[in-house]
């Protein structure tokens, strides 16, 4: 797949009145069977017709992505998605309609020849979201089919928030990239399962909207998998995602829980081992309290994920760059401050756990 020629599409999504123009070629690509990355308010999803398994297969290629992994159906409206589904619950439709378009994810009983086997891994359930962000949405429109879109990188990688990261991974072996800047949230969506007949949400896997969030709006939230445990000889998940290792850094990560002082401790102590043994090391840090100990020495990298102790939303945001810049600073070890599993927390920490293989240190 590497002789294809990926063309790049710049599409400003602030201007309303040449975005369908400017998409037109793109979403031709999708609807012809093409591969085509674009932007989400998540991350980039790489997207193919998920009625046609030729296409979707294409994705598997692309990506080294294992075929047992179901894979998420991207829709324009709240129509398409009940038209891939066999049922649509109460309890799924008001999820629906309170928080799409957005970062959630529905798993719903799949209608027999809605979309390709290779889309839902065999399974009897499609995973669906309706996105947010208007580059996405008008494509998906465009191309008047639903969109399979996995994260547009390659697989095992972190997930790509900006073109450039999508080009460094599938360059030649896709049809296409639409850049339309930065990604919002910067983690995948979070996905849901309805149980029935309880109607209860069950998390599969955390993500852009928190499980504090469902209950807020007054979902019932039966479970919470933090997703952390990886289970390759397991039958094939109901969640994308969850089943393999994710969002690897080319250095060897380590995630150093606890109290502050102690966490900058420990970071410090690895620091200096490093230094002495001639190894690259980087630290991704949250801003310290007041009146904590002073920033690291030694690193060759520090990344800060976010200018306030514990902001978790931009730690987020900023999570799967930075990655990516460690590993064009050839960076060998990495230390990454962990943050408190609460709110959008708890998907941070599934991303960072995944990244680092569960390379967990507690101080």
């Amino acid at each position: 797949m590497s002789d294809i020629r990926t063309k790049l599409w710049r599409v400003d999504a602030r201007n309303d009145s040449s975005l369908r123009e400017q998409l037109l070629e793109a979403s031709a690509r999708l609807r012809d069977g093409g591969l085509v990355a674009f932007p989400t308010e998540t991350v980039y999803g790489v997207g193919a017709d998920a009625r046609s398994t030729a296409a979707v297969e294409r994705i598997f290629v692309a990506k080294g992505r294992p075929s047992d992994n179901p894979l998420i159906v991207h829709v324009a409206t709240i129509e398409a998605a009940e038209a891939l589904a066999s049922e649509v619950g109460p309890v799924e439709r008001r999820l629906m309609e309170t928080f799409w378009p957005g970062p959630l994810t529905i798993v719903l009983p799949a209608r027999p020849g809605a979309v390709s086997p290779r889309v839902t891994a065999g399974l009897d359930t499609v995973a669906v979201r309706l996105p947010s962000h208007p580059i996405a949405r008008e494509l998906i429109a465009l191309s008047e089919v639903p969109v399979a879109a996995p994260s547009a990188n390659r697989s095992g990688r972190p997930s790509p928030t900006r073109a450039e990261h999508v080009r460094e991974d599938l360059n030649g072996r896709i049809d296409g990239i639409v850049d339309g800047g930065a990604a919002d949230v910067g983690l995948e969506s979070t996905v849901v399962l309805v149980d029935r007949p309880s109607g209860a949400v069950r998390v599969l896997r955390p993500g852009g909207v928190s499980a504090e969030a469902l209950a807020a709006a007054g979902f019932v939230v039966a479970s919470v998998d933090a997703g952390d445990a990886e289970a390759p000889d397991a039958a094939a998940p109901r969640s994308p995602g969850v089943k393999y290792k994710h969002y690897a850094p080319k250095g060897r990560l380590i995630v150093v829980e606890g109290a502050g002082d102690a966490v900058r401790a420990y970071i410090q102590a690895r620091l200096d081992e490093d230094a002495a043994a001639g190894a690259r090391a980087a630290v991704l840090a949250f801003a310290p309290a007041p009146g904590a100990a002073p920033a690291y020495r030694g690193a060759a990298k520090l990344v800060a994920l976010a200018e306030t102790p514990g902001d978790a939303a931009t730690a987020a945001h900023r999570l799967y760059a930075a990655l990516r810049d460690c590993d064009a600073a050839a960076i060998e070890r990495l230390y990454a401050e962990a943050v408190d599993p609460s709110g959008l927390g708890l998907a941070f920490m599934n991303r960072l756990r995944k990244a680092a293989g569960n390379r967990i240190v507690t101080v």
